[in-house]
């Protein structure tokens, strides 16, 4: 390996500190020379005492305007000395000489008019309009700064980097040209200069062109501590200052992928212009076929398009699996393949604008093996909208589509078309009785090749008249009404599995409630408590059984009772199933609080005359007095949080639903920990038809399960790892970790995934990423 000495990084003290270049103290006598003749030639000039001090231009604030050969070069100096014999001026004494923006700064500057070069030396300093400073023991400069050499040069890019070399040479304007450079972004410690940076790019020879700002490096070696790890022949970037600029790309490589087996990626971006730009990125693998992937990106005055897409020819084979007891026949997704994801916004004015996400794939299977964003999933949706924002009103119209992935557990054919939907919410102001009324509208047409298709409209009225009395006593009267009208086929079919095929029912439940809130307040020396008793009355019409009056479901299939559903005038998730029928809800509340630190709870119960039949099997509102719900949240510390809920049967205290969240600890170390339990997995209960054949068999399995993380942060390591674990089967669901290192212009990150669940028949995944990424010169990252 050769080596060359590469001169040592070491920042000017001022710069190292962040502090602007020194302002030297002038003397009393300064004096000015104004050039109006090409470059600096000034022979026969007249010499000028100042009368005013001269405006300087800024460092930094622009690119400003290039150097030029026609425009003047001023210059300040504490003395100026003419020998006509030799045709020499020299200026002395803390000189500025400057074009335009750009800036040049020494002890001493002589100009020889016979040759039209000056020589500036004693702490060189040359600042450009964009803010990058040069420093050198000795230069000469000619043609207004334009041209020059300077001898063991130092410079001050954007983003903290620093660049040295033995020597360089300016041509016109436009380039310079340096030997054994030296660059890095790191810091160099003030204490011990003559140490290598974290990380450093050497070169015996470099390249930095002016009008392109692109740095070129050649026979270049990437040292670590000092020590080299990588060598390039070539390598090119942009300067630090660029935010964007066509070029290359760092790739992404894997040396063995379960799908791809060893691929590489070479993107390459093209900024077309200011505000478009496209990134193509080919991927070659040893597995399958080659893809290309490409990225489109636009900003206009009003709105954004972003386009991705890509094309692949996909070789692997997709054999049969079962899912359950269900066989699932082997897919033909070989050959050409390919995705389009497009998301674009547009504003129409300031109070409208509109929108689209469209995202497909040919096939899930595709997607799996050429590591797609949001495989996974069950689902891929699109959706096309209008929306509006008034003061308290919100209105959209929108449609939406979807196509399945998870093949074993989803029926292309049963997902549903919106074709459209229209949502309108208004909040109105307090009126004179102190009163507020709210608005609310959700409309739509769905149409499903195999299942419900029907139409909904749907108004939703709500007025809160809340008050208090001399005993404390917080009271909200509300009265309610919720409207449907549905036309509906193939009724008979998921979701709603009625018994009669088409239908046109409508439905109108006006509800009224008293809520009263009941706060005893005690002062402590360190804190207070509160205790709040709470009582809802509820009254309305009985709903009756949704199902055999053959109305549609499409937003009330889910549903669990818990303490954010205790005092909800309709306990359904939305409204094609309501909540009808006498009930009273009681609670009671509790808060203590102690040195910045509480402890919240809430423990309540629901009693109703009319059990409401549309809700789900051991929803907890089976009976006439419902499940007991509780919460308690408790932060004792800053350093601990936790929040548990519960649901247990009133009579015999087993628990049918509960889950926790418990975060623990300081940034040394900080645990997380979530717990959730359901008696039934309510996921499934509509697989089948509930009502003839009955839930599924998952249905009745239990859903249990636990999360931990942990992570911790020193100094510049940060480390963390999270476990999910399925105890009703007493298997793991997921692991992952994640180990990090962060400093000011490095970052080395490793990320380990392991999936244990099966999608499509692929029975787990383990996934490995090293990234390390170098400030201003990009991110290299490798899939184990």
């Amino acid at each position: 390996m050769r080596r060359f000495a590469a001169p040592a990084l070491r920042t000017p003290c001022p710069c190292a500190t962040g502090a602007p270049l020194p302002r030297r103290l002038w003397r009393s006598r300064t004096i000015m020379v104004v050039a109006g003749l090409s470059g600096i030639a000034l022979a026969g000039a007249p010499f000028q005492a100042a009368r005013a001090q001269f405006s300087m231009p800024r460092a930094g604030a622009g690119k400003g305007a290039p150097l030029a050969r026609n425009e003047p070069v001023t210059f300040r100096s504490d003395d100026v000395s003419y020998d006509s014999k030799g045709g020499l001026v020299t200026w002395t004494g803390h000189v500025e000489i400057w074009q335009n923006d750009h800036i040049l700064r020494a002890d001493k500057v002589t100009f020889d008019r016979n040759t039209n070069v000056a020589a500036a030396s004693g702490h060189v300093a040359i600042v450009e309009p964009d803010g990058q400073v040069l420093f050198s023991d000795y230069a000469e400069l000619t043609q207004g700064l334009r041209e020059g050499v300077m001898t063991n040069m130092r410079a001050l890019l954007a983003m903290n980097g620093k660049l040295a070399a033995n020597g360089s040479r300016r041509t016109d304007g436009k380039v310079n040209e340096m030997s054994r450079a030296v660059y890095t972004s790191c810091k160099i410690c003030a204490q011990h200069p003559e140490r290598p940076p974290f990380w450093q790019i050497r070169a015996y020879d470099a390249t930095d062109d002016l009008e392109h700002h692109r740095m070129e490096y050649r026979d270049m070696y990437l040292d670590m501590f000092g020590v080299p790890v990588g060598y390039l022949p070539f390598f090119s970037t942009p300067d630090p200052s660029v935010k964007r600029q066509s070029g290359l790309l760092l790739g992404d490589i894997s040396p063995s992928d379960k799908h791809l087996g060893t691929y590489i990626t070479l993107p390459y971006f093209w900024a077309v212009n200011r505000s478009t730009d496209i990134t193509f990125v080919p991927l070659i693998s040893s597995s399958t076929g080659p893809q290309l992937t490409t990225q489109y990106r636009e900003r206009f005055n009003t709105g954004i398009v972003h386009l991705t897409g890509a094309v692949a020819y996909d070789t692997n084979d997709q054999g049969g699996y079962y899912s359950g007891t269900n066989y699932i026949a082997p897919s033909n997704d070989k050959g050409l393949q390919g995705y389009l994801f497009a998301h674009t916004q547009f504003s129409l004015n300031e109070n409208w604008r509109y929108g689209a996400d469209v995202n497909l794939a040919s096939s899930a299977n595709y997607m799996r093996d050429y590591r797609i964003t949001g495989y996974g999933a069950d689902v891929l949706g699109s959706n096309l909208y209008l929306e509006g924002f008034g003061v308290g009103s919100y209105s959209r119209i929108d449609s939406s589509f979807y196509q399945g992935l998870n093949t074993g557990v989803i029926n292309q054919s049963e997902l549903p078309f919106v074709l459209p939907r229209y949502l309108y919410s208004y909040m109105g102001e307090p009126d004179a009785l102190g009163g507020r009324l709210s608005v609310n509208t959700n409309d739509f047409n769905i149409y499903r090749p195999n299942g419900n298709s029907d139409q909904r409209l749907q108004l939703s009225l709500n007025y809160d008249r809340p008050f208090r009395n001399a005993l404390g006593q917080v009271f909200v009267v509300t009265g309610h009404v919720d409207s449907e009208l549905y036309k509906a086929t193939k009724l008979d079919l998921l979701p709603a599995y009625s018994t009669v095929n088409a239908a046109t029912t409508i439905q109108a439940l006006p509800t009224v409630a008293v809520k009263m809130n009941w706060p005893f307040l005690k002062t402590l020396k360190n804190g207070s408590v509160i205790v709040e008793p709470i009582v809802q009355l509820i009254a309305a019409p009985n709903s009756g059984n949704s199902t055999t009056r053959n109305r549609p479901n499409e937003d009330s299939l889910d549903y669990e009772f818990t303490d954010t559903t205790l005092f909800s005038l309709n306990r359904h998730e939305g409204v094609d199933r309501l909540d009808g029928g006498m009930r009273a809800n009681v609670g009671l509340h509790a808060n203590w609080t102690f040195n910045n630190h509480q402890i919240d709870a809430l423990v309540g119960e629901s009693y109703q005359e009319h059990i409401d039949r549309n809700q789900l099997p051991n929803s907890g509102l089976g009976t006439h007095a419902s499940d007991i719900v509780s919460r308690l949240s408790f932060t004792p510390t800053r350093w601990l949080d936790f929040t548990a809920r519960d649901r247990m049967d009133h009579n015999s205290g087993q628990t049918r639903f509960a889950d926790g969240l418990i975060t623990a600890g300081v940034p040394l170390l900080s645990v997380t920990g979530g717990y959730i339990y359901n008696s039934k997995s309510y996921y499934y209960y509509y697989n089948n038809n509930p009502y003839t054949v009955g839930p599924p068999a998952a249905y009745f399995v239990p859903t249990n399960e636990a999360t931990l993380g942990a992570s911790s942060t020193y100094k510049a390591y940060r480390v963390s790892a999270y476990g999910r674990r399925d105890l009703a089967s007493n298997r793991f669901v997921a692991l992952g970790a994640d180990l990090a290192y962060t400093n000011d212009c490095f970052i080395f990150d490793v990320a380990f995934n392991r999936r244990y669940t099966t999608i499509n028949g692929d029975s787990g995944d383990t996934s490995i990423l090293f990234t390390l990424t170098f400030k201003t010169l990009g991110t290299f990252p490798v899939n184990g």
